[in-house]
């Protein structure tokens, strides 16, 4: 069965406005890169090469300019407008011919993951055709998220709560999930939350129900960033530029990850390079084919 990705990339970002009166969120930069080239590289790395951009309308033209039809990457991109936010689990329902029998991996267009591990992480959760895997992150403010409870004594998944008041735990689930294809039809069944939106939660739930969820946990040498709040992406940038500048590596770099896939050869790599000949980006390209 194979896999195919959606990048859900919509909203308005009110939370940045006024950055985000004339700009998707997602198409912001952080450091050297707009947004939505680190969850587009996230997915590209285990092998996923035909992906769905779900946005606004208004800013479905900015994204086709940016991103074309993937042709440049090896790749296929298509898009899908979303002209009202109604939450996560929509992104399904849009993308249901997209899908058509294959499995999925959501990541929400806003979300950026680092770690060493992480690849390996990414590649075993794509192994498991059969059921429901996703991400958990210990969180200072367990408020904000769906956090994830576990048993005590056994550790396994007893619930998933959206939001909850007063949190028994601190690991939220990140915006990054892997389904089979039964999820479409689960979407479908869902109704509104109390916020008019078709909950990512309630997904979760019917599969843990049917004892049919795994949960990954991600530690101590793995940082997830939610980038939808002012301070989330200023740290960001800080973040990628540190450790840029560090290692002399690019992280979130389409072309690269594509390179190494081996969705491109050599020789396409040069002419993306070339096409920003002028700027430290391309140069950064070229250097990988000395």
């Amino acid at each position: 069965m194979t896999r195919k990705g959606i990048i859900l990339a919509g909203g308005a970002g009110t939370r940045l406005s006024p950055l985000t009166k004339a700009v998707s969120k997602q198409l912001m930069p952080i450091y050297d890169k707009p947004m939505i080239y680190y969850p587009l590289s996230t997915l590209m790395s285990f092998g996923i090469n035909e992906i769905l951009i779900i946005c606004t309308p208004y800013h479905i033209d900015s994204f086709k300019s940016l991103l074309g039809n993937g042709k440049q990457w090896g790749i296929r991109i298509d898009y899908k407008s979303q002209p009202n936010p109604e939450g996560i689990a929509q992104a399904f329902i849009l993308g249901e011919e997209f899908l058509d029998d294959s499995n999925v991996a959501l990541i929400l267009g806003d979300n950026l993951f680092y770690g060493n591990n992480f690849e390996n992480d990414l590649n075993d959760a794509n192994k498991d055709k059969d059921c429901a895997t996703v991400f958990a992150y210990p969180v200072s403010d367990p408020t904000r998220y769906g956090i994830i409870y576990f048993d005590e004594k056994t550790n396994d998944v007893i619930d998933i709560v959206e939001k909850p008041k007063n949190p028994k735990s601190n690991y939220a689930m990140t915006g990054l999930y892997f389904y089979d294809n039964k999820v479409i039809n689960y979407a479908k069944s869902l109704k509104p939350s109390d916020r008019d939106e078709l909950e990512i939660t309630d997904i979760n739930k019917i599969y843990l129900k049917e004892n049919n969820l795994k949960v990954k946990l991600l530690g101590r040498g793995m940082a997830w960033l939610d980038t939808g709040t002012f301070d989330s992406l200023q740290e960001a940038g800080t973040f990628i530029r540190t450790l840029e500048r560090r290692q002399g590596l690019k992280i979130g770099s389409p072309e690269e990850t594509a390179w190494k896939s081996g969705f491109i050869n050599n020789k396409q790599l040069k002419n993306l390079a070339l096409e920003m000949s002028k700027s430290t980006y391309g140069d950064y390209l070229l250097n990988l084919l000395k």
